[in-house]
């Protein structure tokens, strides 16, 4: 799975694009949890304008803990 791959490896960053919003607060969820991973920003974007639908970006960081 994508998520744990990207614990075990623990990039300083990683850019999240959903457009599903159960999927990305599960998964924020899940990195909160389970990994160093804090939510920096968040970015809705209107790319299908006239729908309902909107792509969220996310711009997750490993935390400090020094």
């Amino acid at each position: 799975m994508v998520r744990n791959a990207l614990i075990k490896t623990s990039p300083d960053t990683v850019v999240y694009v959903s457009c599903s919003l159960e999927t990305l607060a599960r998964d924020l969820e899940y990195s909160q949890k389970n990994s160093g991973y804090r939510v920096k920003r968040i970015q809705p974007v209107d790319m299908f304008p006239h729908t309902p639908h909107v792509e969220n970006v996310v711009l997750l960081e490993l935390r400090d803990e020094r």
